[in-house]
This record gives structure tokens, C-alpha cells and sequence, in this order.
């Protein structure tokens, strides 16, 4: 069995005889010092840039800092906790105090996935892990099987999406301390949930991150990306930090799996790549649990997710696919700013092409920026997928936050719903999607003075290309806009909240009973476009077991309902002969019957 402590190359590990190693990478400073609650104790220099010291019996949760020449004190970069804020002292946490009563969890199989997005800080009232552990159950009785946390590494100040941590070891102080986040998993693992986390490898924040000052070389000088100088992954000890992270969140917190921001941003050039090194380096150290590694990549590639001949992935599971997102909202919507260009053009054929063959662009030149987008994937299986009507970019980045329902209305939601959940390809929900909330998903942060104020502007600006952008951009630094964005647990006991559980548990169980049992590691599908029209999509895919069959119509006008075989697994709003405005109708036909 795996070990349930990671020994990091940075930061503060404890020993077997109760000792705390400090470890720092500082090319840039010429001297620094250990503060260990009341003690100054100079760090020894060693080679390439480090500095470590070793002292003897240290009481779990211990504050330090690290004190430059200067005077000035910072916290760890390996932290594995920290007091309070993002600036203050870190904590010695020692890994060895926490036990899962669920040791035993070997999480669950990538066909079986129905997966919850959820933001710790906005799911409850309280926002706090131990506040999220209460709602576990209600996810059970949805059935989920899979929840995915956005980012927890500790950012500045005490609210924010969680994409601009700086300390990448640190569950964010403000949602618990590192007992809490065990809590939750081992609470979910003992309900047979997964856990997974977003984690985000391609910056860091603008407060906290104070790396450039230790080490001018963790940074190219030379290449930027959207949030500053691009990570020196080549260089030895920036690579540590890095690659060591996800090891450390699968290993320590016995996470089920990590979904990888925006990886067409992590640009190295080392002879191995390092989201390979990482992928590689993980199926290595965890053989015996399922680990789920998803990624997000506008770019549409398949190289990162290969399959073996039993269906094994030995790098990544299944990428985010905008494309099916985005062509939905074009065709629910008609909206056609900024990236949903692209979809303008007939978009039920772009829609129909990512349910069938999983991206829309293979190839083809984006009008948006002038350039071919994505290979092909008609190859891929369909759980290679991970397809969303909305999440929390798609919301959050708009100027008022605003969610589907609000802007294509409930029925078209419904629809939509449907298609996400009976389709072959692994389903995501944003929460609180499941019943009809329509609390909007604000971009917010906790910065202060000119950050704040950049920010603020920066946002504003934002929105020249984007849906939404003619609307007043709420301030993200207000507290308002936090809190505006927190679930609605009320409407949950509401008529409306209850009608769209019901219809959110039928299509889940569904999916359970007869989509699932198709989608084998090995298993192989066939299809198919069946017809288009405006606002009306058929599509099939044809199994070993059978062939399942669906078609919606969320346009104008009452459409003809294409030839499909089988019996009907699923029609909203009823059971007719042709598709009118807002309905769809989903069937499976087995193999006997069709031979």
C-alpha cells in the first residue's frame, strides 16, 4: 500500500525522530534565517542555491517564517499550512497525526462518473469544509459520484476562485485548517464519492508569491503568459516544486484524482515534458486506486490522454471539452461574442459534431482567431470527454455571472440537461444546476489598495470582447459580490427546486441504469450524425450492446423526428412522434434486436 505521507523537496518535513528539516531555494538572497516561534536560527547555504537547517523536537503546528537579509520575513513556499492570511507565519504540520477511517477506499471506475464542480467557499452558508461535509449526503441521493473542488491552495486574502494560489502545498486557511480538508475526503469516501481538485500549475497569484525574490530563475525572463513571466520548468528545483504538488495532494489527502488548469499554458523545454512527467510519475507512485488526471487545453488534443489495449490510460484520463459547451450555448443563446465566434455559424451542426465525435474544431480554422484549432478525435472513446452546459468559467466570466437558466430560459435548460446526462460522454454539473439556481457565479477576490484597484479595472476591461459586456462589471473586491454568489440552499425546498430534482435524479439514475454499463475501458463506438436543422440535433452512437439514440429540439419550429430503433429510455416533456419546440427524446436499441 502506498504511503500516506509525501516527503516534498521543499519546505518543512518532519523526520522519523520527530525533527523538522527546513528547506528553501533562495539564488537571490545571500543569507536567510529561520524563525521558529521565538528562535532566529541561521539556514545553512548548500549547493545550487539551497539553504536547509534540521531541528530537533518541534511541536506540530509550530509557527516560522523565513527572514531575509533585508529583515524582512515571509512564509514558506512548501508551506503545508498557514496561520491566517497568505503573508503571515506558516505551520509545521506533521502529516503522520491524520488517519482516514475509509484506508481502505480504492475509489471508483471512470465510466461510473457523474461529476459536481463545486467552490468551497460558496457551496454553504459557512463555506468552510466541515460545513460542505453536511451536504455529502444530498449528493449520494442526486448521484454524483464524483465532486471536484475547485482550487484550495491558499491565494490572498480570504475569498477568490482559488486560480490565484501562491502556495501551492496550503488548503486556503479561510475554508479550514489541513484536518478539515481530510475530513471532507475521508466523509466522501466513506459515502463512496470521489474527491478530485483543480490545481493550477501554469502561475501564481499576484499576493504571496514571493519566489521572484528568492529566486530570480524561477521565471523566464523572456516568456510571458496572461498573469506574468512564464515557470522555469526546466530548471531542477523549480520542477520539484511543481511535479511534486499533485503527488502530494493524491498522496497525503488520498484525493481521487486532479483536473489541470489550462495546461496549453505550461511551455517547457526539457527532454521529458513535464505534464508527461507528471502523469507518468503518478500512475508509478498510486498503481493501486483509481486516479482520474483530466485537463483543460484550448487547443483540442489528444496526445496527453492515449488509451492502451485494455483501455488503461497511462498519462491523462479525458480532457474538458468547451467545444460541446460552447456550441450549446450558441444554440440555446444565439449569443456570438468573443470565443462563441466560432459556434456562430450553424451551431446545432458544431453541437452535433461534439456529441458524436467529441471536438467540434478538428482542425478547422477558429474565425475567432484566424488560425486551425484541434486534431481529430473521432478515435477517442466517448468518456475521453468531460462535457458541461455550464461551469464556473463559463459563468463567472461574464459580467454579471449569469447562469444558463437565466439566460436561455428553463425549458431549453431542461433539454440541454437532458442531452448532458444521457449522452455517452462523461457529464459535468455546475452546483447548484441540479435544481434550477439561479444565483449568479460572480468572479470575486480579496485584494487591497492598487492590486485591488488593477484588478478592478482589469476586470472592467475584460469584458470588451465577452457576453455581458454592455452591463456594469460588479466590483470583485466587494464583499457583496462574494456573497451574491453563494448556493440558494432554500429554493432546494421549493416546488420549483423539487421539480427540477426530480427531473435531475431520473436523468442521473438513467444514466446509471443504461448508459454506464456501455462505456467498458474497451469499449468501442460508432457515431453518427443523424440530422440537423435549425435549433434540432439527432446524433447516435452505436455499441457492441447496442445503439443509443438521441434528438432535441430547442429551436422555433416543430421538427420531423428521424428514424431511431429501440425503445424509449427517456422524452421530456412526453412521448411523441414528432420533436416541437423544447422537447428531446433519448432511445437504446440492443444488439439482439438490431441483428
Amino acid at each position: 500500500m502506498e504511503s500516506r505521507i509525501f516527503h516534498k523537496h521543499w519546505g518543512a518535513e518532519y523526520l522519523s525522530d520527530h525533527s523538522v528539516r527546513f528547506r528553501l531555494w533562495a539564488t537571490g538572497q545571500q543569507s536567510v534565517t529561520l524563525r521558529l516561534g521565538d528562535k532566529a536560527l541561521p539556514m545553512e547555504q548548500a549547493e545550487d542555491g539551497w539553504y536547509q537547517i534540521t531541528v530537533p523536537d518541534v511541536p506540530h503546528g509550530t509557527e516560522y517564517q523565513y527572514e531575509l537579509a533585508d529583515g524582512m520575513r515571509i512564509p514558506d513556499p512548501g508551506s503545508r499550512a498557514q496561520k491566517g492570511e497568505v503573508n503571515g507565519p506558516s505551520l509545521t504540520i506533521d502529516p503522520g497525526r491524520y488517519h482516514h477511517e475509509n484506508n481502505d477506499w480504492k475509489g471508483r471506475p471512470w465510466e461510473e462518473t457523474v461529476i459536481y464542480e463545486l467552490h468551497i467557499g460558496t457551496f454553504t452558508e459557512e463555506g468552510t469544509f466541515r460545513a460542505a461535509i453536511e451536504k455529502l449526503p444530498y449528493l449520494v441521493e442526486l448521484g454524483i459520484t464524483q465532486i471536484e473542488v475547485m482550487p484550495v491552495s491558499q491565494f490572498g486574502g480570504s475569498r477568490g476562485w482559488g486560480y490565484d494560489g501562491v502556495l501551492l502545498y496550503a488548503p486556503h486557511s479561510a475554508y479550514g485548517a489541513p484536518e478539515d480538508f481530510h475530513a471532507f475526503i475521508d466523509a466522501a469516501h466513506g459515502l463512496g464519492l470521489s474527491v478530485v481538485l483543480d490545481i493550477v500549475l501554469n502561475h501564481f497569484g499576484p499576493e504571496g508569491n514571493y519566489l521572484p525574490l528568492l529566486s530570480p530563475d524561477f521565471f523566464h525572463k523572456d516568456r510571458m503568459t496572461p498573469w506574468g513571466h512564464g515557470i522555469a520548468y526546466e530548471n531542477a528545483a523549480v520542477r520539484q516544486y511543481i511535479i511534486d504538488a499533485p503527488l502530494f495532494w493524491l498522496t497525503e489527502y488520498r484525493l481521487d484524482g486532479l483536473r489541470f488548469d489550462a495546461i496549453d499554458w505550461i511551455e517547457d523545454s526539457a527532454e521529458k515534458p513535464l505534464l508527461e512527467d507528471i502523469a507518468e510519475r503518478i500512475r508509478t507512485a498510486i498503481p493501486d486506486r483509481h486516479i482520474h488526471l483530466t485537463t483543460e487545453d484550448s487547443r483540442n488534443v489528444i496526445f496527453l490522454h492515449p488509451r492502451d489495449e485494455a483501455g488503461h490510460t497511462p498519462l491523462f484520463t479525458a480532457e474538458w471539452n468547451d467545444d460541446f459547451h460552447n456550441a450549446a450555448h450558441v444554440l440555446a443563446t444565439g449569443e456570438t461574442h468573443a470565443y462563441y465566434q466560432d459556434f456562430a455559424d450553424q451551431p446545432e451542426k458544431h453541437f452535433a459534431r461534439a456529441l458524436a465525435e467529441g471536438f467540434s474544431y478538428q482542425g478547422e480554422i477558429s474565425p475567432q482567431t484566424g488560425e486551425p484549432r484541434g486534431v481529430s478525435s473521432v478515435d477517442q472513446p466517448p468518456q475521453a470527454f468531460v462535457d458541461f452546459i455550464q461551469n464556473h468559467d463559463q459563468t463567472g466570466n461574464r459580467a454579471q455571472g449569469d447562469r444558463l437558466i437565466t439566460l436561455a430560459g428553463p425549458e431549453k435548460t431542461r433539454v440541454l440537461l437532458a442531452a448532458l446526462l444521457l449522452s455517452p460522454h462523461i457529464p459535468l454539473l455546475f452546483m447548484g444546476e441540479e435544481y434550477g439556481e439561479t444565483h449568479p457565479f460572480l468572479f470575486f477576490t480579496d485584494f487591497h489598495g492598487e492590486l485591488a484597484k488593477a484588478v478592478r479595472e482589469g476586470r472592467a476591461r475584460e469584458f470588451s470582447g465577452h457576453a455581458g459586456h454592455d452591463e456594469a462589471v460588479p466590483d470583485p473586491n466587494a464583499l457583496t459580490t462574494f456573497t451574491r454568489a453563494k448556493l440558494d440552499w432554500k429554493k432546494v425546498a421549493s416546488e420549483e427546486g423539487k421539480s427540477w430534482l426530480r427531473f435531475t435524479r431520473t436523468l442521473i439514475e438513467l444514466r446509471h441504469r443504461h448508459i454506464v454499463p456501455l462505456l467498458t475501458p474497451v469499449s468501442r463506438v460508432e457515431s453518427q450524425v443523424l440530422h440537423t436543422a435549425p435549433g434540432m440535433v439527432a446524433v447516435s452512437w452505436c455499441f457492441a450492446a447496442g445503439t443509443l439514440s438521441l434528438a432535441l429540439n430547442i429551436g422555433t419550429d416543430t421538427q420531423a423526428l428521424p428514424a431511431m430503433p429501440g425503445e424509449v429510455l427517456f422524452a421530456w416533456p412526453e412521448q411523441q412522434d414528432t420533436l416541437t419546440p423544447n422537447t428531446i427524446i433519448v432511445r437504446f436499441a440492443d444488439g439482439e434486436a438490431l441483428s
